[in-house]
């Protein structure tokens, strides 16, 4: 594709369109991504109000082939919201579409526009005693239309699912500058393509998203929270069975830690208060959401029992307040953070079917030691119910990623190439992004990548939507 860059005259195309203060100077935050592997470059940074203005700006930038890069809360991880290279695009920021514009609480719906702090539609979700369930460690600052661009998981998925399957309905401004009025509140709708799946996990490919249709959930009347130490991973598994077996859909969220990033959290974030004194090998944070009449600490106490008698845990930490419950949550939700502090060689957001997890972590341990001079530490946690693991290599103690960069790309490759062997995916929550590019042409089933660029040259035959995220140039 041939692009030509944001410039002096296509802003004053812009200016004469669109209302005063849409177009506004461009600080460095919306240049930056959290990790700081990429550096972007803007043409143009606009904040528009409305869905109108949000048209007008896409229906412009693809007559005169400026790309453009919708813009939300900037937390992703795989660089989806900078574009590095190429000609300057113009940045599509959704902030100031923000409104909650309705709820619909005997129908457990929500819509939302695409700016809207997730914190903020989880709050306005609790004003009418209702959840919204997507709940990640950037809740207040990821939007969520970001959230549904990149298909967020979060700590829930266990439970609700997905951000795909908390969606109804979309709004969406696709590429040519027209505007899709999808936010239906139906749960049943078989009338043809599936558009608004579509658009969710497209990343900013496809069009814009501007607002949508959520659904929220009963909130549960009793929540219980405990840390169970297992000896293994085959036992978190085993575990994991054993709670469902007895809790059913209760059990919310089941997550697995490691000793090495309890060790980073107290290491970095001494202030966190750990429930053991010495950093078990293997633990898992069982979250319970239970209906009126259950008592959660009752629940976790006959399941701790069981599982002491299956020998499936060794010893554990029952939350006995809200508080309580609260500080087992802060250690789990502040491992990234630790990590972030420490900075590792090579991360990756992977999934493995549950029964190969154990298989897995074993062969990555075996593969990590012969490619290094076995100093690198593996900080390997996760969301064990849903297969979802975060297995991030880093630095041995003293030493930086910088001593280590040689090694970085081999490292990679060999977790993905491990997770490919056993039906898993490279990207199981964080996206595609720019940075994993490679990795779907390399790991991709071929007729899936030639059906994706079908539907990109049939929706957008400049290429101007987010140009070298998920699919290459």
């Amino acid at each position: 594709m041939t692009y030509k860059s944001a410039d002096a005259v296509f802003a004053a195309t812009l200016s004469a369109a669109l209302p005063e203060g849409v177009l506004c100077p461009c600080e460095p935050r919306y240049l930056e991504e959290p990790r700081g592997r990429y550096q972007g470059q803007v043409g143009l940074l606009a904040k528009p109000t409305c869905t109108d203005q949000v048209a007008t700006l896409v229906r412009a930038a693809n007559n005169a082939r400026v790309p453009v890069v919708p813009y939300g809360g900037g937390t992703g991880l795989v660089g989806g919201q900078v574009m590095p290279d190429g000609a300057a695009p113009l940045l599509i920021s959704l902030e100031r579409m923000a409104r909650i514009r309705a709820v619909y609480p005997q129908e457990n719906v929500l819509v939302a526009e695409a700016g809207a702090i997730l914190a903020d539609v989880q709050q306005a979700a609790l004003a009418q005693d209702r959840l919204f369930p997507l709940s990640l460690a950037a809740e207040g600052t990821a939007q969520i239309g970001g959230n549904l661009a990149t298909n967020a998981g979060g700590v829930n998925v266990l439970r609700y699912g997905n951000a795909r399957d908390l969606c109804l309905g979309l709004e969406a401004v696709l590429p040519n500058g027209e505007i899709w009025n999808g936010l239906s509140r139906l749960r049943k709708d078989n009338t043809g393509y599936d558009l608004r799946n579509l658009l969710i996990g497209a990343e900013g490919t496809l069009g814009v998203i501007t607002a949508a249709t959520v659904k929220l959930a009963p909130i549960p009347a009793r929540q219980g929270v405990a840390v169970f130490v297992v000896p293994t991973p085959e036992a978190a598994i085993a575990l994991l069975a054993l709670a469902r077996d007895r809790l059913g859909e209760g059990v919310s969220a089941f997550e697995l830690m490691h000793q090495q990033g309890l060790a980073f959290l107290a290491e970095h974030l001494p202030q966190l208060r750990q429930p053991f004194a010495e950093p078990p090998t293997w633990s898992v944070l069982i979250d319970l959401g239970l209906s009126r009449g259950q008592d959660p600490v009752a629940a976790l106490t006959d399941l701790f029992e069981a599982a002491l008698e299956a020998g499936l845990t060794e010893d554990g930490v029952i939350a006995q307040s809200q508080t309580q419950a609260q500080a087992l949550w802060a250690m789990r939700e502040q491992i990234p953070e630790a990590n972030r502090m420490v900075g590792s060689i090579s991360s990756h957001d992977i999934s493995v079917p549950i029964s190969q997890i154990p298989d897995f972590i074993q062969a990555g341990g075996a593969a990590i030691s012969a490619l290094g001079e076995g100093d690198m530490r593996v900080n390997c946690f996760g969301h064990l119910g849903d297969g979802n693991l975060h297995y991030n290599v880093f630095p041995g103690l003293g030493k930086s990623r910088a001593d280590y960069e040689h090694l970085a790309a081999a490292v990679k490759r060999r977790v993905h190439d491990l997770v490919q062997e056993r039906g898993g995916s490279f990207s199981a929550e964080h996206g595609v992004g720019r940075m994993k590019v490679a990795d779907l042409q390399r790991y991709g089933d071929p007729v899936k990548l030639a059906a994706m660029q079908a539907i990109k040259q049939a929706l957008d035959p400049n290429g101007i939507m987010n140009p070298g995220a998920v699919l290459p140039l």
